[in-house]
């Protein structure tokens, strides 16, 4: 098949590999210049760095470089990426500069595409077969509108994205203020607390926060990146030693729970900071996982920067030919920059009103069947729409799954079975997160839950001896190499079968 890929981050390069693999014919359209998604130098905001450690967030078959650090920094991961795409020979079909204006099924035979060359502002068109939307969760930033932006533009001040603040030199000497409490939020801030004359988090609510190292000793991911660590959380389906969890063992589940309070809360100092979020620990898992950082709390602790809890910037203006906002506290602070960590919204520019009806629900929701295919539009599938703390092994695996798909290799329930099974998600989601799950892409913290069943469906999941080590040790996305090989060699013997002459009636191949 004729494939188009949108989008050349983690998942749109492994959708481009994994297809080439499988036979198809792969062009992937990405607007910017250079490849890496959220990790392009395009959005990148001083102090990014990877959530997980390097070891869990690669693909199976191209670890990261062993120089690396154990978080590798956003310019890191955006050259393993490029080095991935060179290493699998990707660069002649991907298309860099190119922006996709609109894609249109052409009924049920396929897509055409409209796209705009950045850098000429010309036009062109291209056909496929089949689409892969792989532009990522965290496509569009979300910038509150706040009134009286135009007096404060014209002060002087600068309101922006954190992925739109490329260079801490520019917070040098200023009075910034951060918006938001996530993890994007806090890296700037303590990247510019270092320059900034002044640094203000305006944090509308307070997060609990995993340290990278739990007593200083212990990696998080022995925590939050096993299954044990899944465990602590109900999934929507339990099994086995989850139900033990949430059952009869629901007391050993809550002292763990309440011991990691214990410790974020001391080794943290948010008592004395004055930072101890509402409610219990267990709601770290509410829509996200966000890992402290380190340096800001100490800037705070040292009084070089400020947490301002339970607070919002009502307004913004000026005074005295000055920039300014006013907070909800009933302060008036200085604001050369302001800076918005407030999350995205995840948009799909090139779809119709009318596509974009028939993919989601009436809140707006996709209705993705295992976060990859939609329910009624042919020849169409979603990449990387499984927010996850292994993304590049989600989505490899969902990847993988489209091209079992591709193949027959995949018998999908009937069409109301899976439209009642997405249903059923969605309400949970949204429970789950407080609304918070991304139009019903989140699906933190049952990252392994979300494999499982991609891989079950394929018949290709690991072994149990894997799984059970995965409940004590973080996964290891090498030990998944196998269901590419698996997957192949299915590949071959549906050739050969296919080659083979039919028998005759009497059970012998024909001459």
């Amino acid at each position: 098949m004729k494939i188009a890929i949108i989008g050349a981050g983690f998942a749109g390069l492994a959708s481009a590999k994994v297809l080439s693999q499988f036979g198809h014919e792969v062009t992937v359209f990405e607007k910017t210049p250079d490849v890496g998604g959220v990790w392009s130098a395009t959005r990148r905001y001083p102090g990014l760095r990877t959530q997980n450690n390097k070891g869990t967030y690669c693909y199976t078959d191209f670890p990261m470089p062993a120089s690396y650090p154990e978080w590798p920094s956003g310019e890191q991961v955006q050259q393993y990426l490029e080095d991935y795409a060179r290493h699998f020979d990707l660069n002649g079909s991907i298309r860099l500069n190119t922006e996709v204006l609109s894609a249109e099924p052409k009924g049920d035979e396929g897509w055409r595409l409209r796209l705009r060359d950045v850098n000429t502002g010309g036009t062109m068109e291209h056909e496929a077969d089949s689409l892969v939307v792989a532009n990522g969760i965290f496509s569009k930033p979300f910038i509150p509108p706040y009134e009286g932006r135009e007096a404060f533009e014209a002060a002087g001040g600068r309101l922006c994205a954190t992925s739109d603040f490329h260079d801490v030199e520019e917070a040098r000497g200023k009075h910034v203020l951060v918006v938001g409490y996530g993890k994007s939020s806090c890296d700037v801030a303590a990247a510019v607390g270092e320059v900034a004359m002044s640094t203000k988090v305006i944090a509308r609510e307070l997060l609990w926060k995993m340290p990278r190292k739990i007593l200083n000793v212990l990696n998080y991911k022995y925590l939050m990146l096993t299954r044990m660590g899944e465990g602590l959380f109900p999934y929507i389906e339990q099994r086995g030693f989850e139900r033990f969890l949430h059952g009869p063992g629901k007391g050993v589940r809550d002292g763990m729970i309440k011991s990691l309070q214990s410790v974020a809360t001391r080794q943290l100092k948010l008592d004395k900071l004055g930072l101890v979020p509402e409610g219990t620990f267990d709601r770290i898992a509410r829509s996200t996982v966000s890992l402290a950082t380190d340096t800001l709390y100490r800037q705070v602790e040292q009084g070089r920067s400020e947490v301002a809890r339970d607070c919002e910037i009502v307004r913004l203006g000026q005074e005295g030919g000055r920039p300014v906002a006013d907070l909800s506290d009933g302060r008036r602070v200085p604001a050369d920059i302001v800076i918005c960590g407030t999350g995205f919204q995840q948009v799909v520019p090139f779809f119709s009103d009318a596509l974009q009806q028939r993919l989601t629900d009436d809140e707006g929701n996709f209705m993705l069947y295992r976060q990859i295919h939609p329910l009624e539009v042919p020849n169409l599938f979603f990449c990387g729409y499984n927010s996850s703390f292994y993304s590049p092994l989600s989505a490899e695996v969902a990847a993988l799954w489209i091209a079992a798909y591709l193949m027959g290799d995949i018998r999908l329930p009937a069409l109301e079975e899976r439209r009642a099974h997405v249903r059923k998600r969605l309400r949970w989601m949204q429970e789950r997160t407080e609304g918070k799950h991304a139009r019903g892409t989140n699906i933190i913290p049952f990252s392994m839950h979300n494999i499982d069943e991609m891989l079950n469906e394929m018949g290709l999941n690991v072994s149990a001896a894997t799984r059970f080590k995965q409940w004590l040790l973080p996964s290891n996305a090498k030990d998944y190499r196998s269901v590419t090989r698996g997957l192949l060699k299915r590949q071959r013997m549906r050739s050969k079968s296919a080659e083979r002459p039919a028998p005759d009636l009497r059970g012998r191949p024909a001459a």
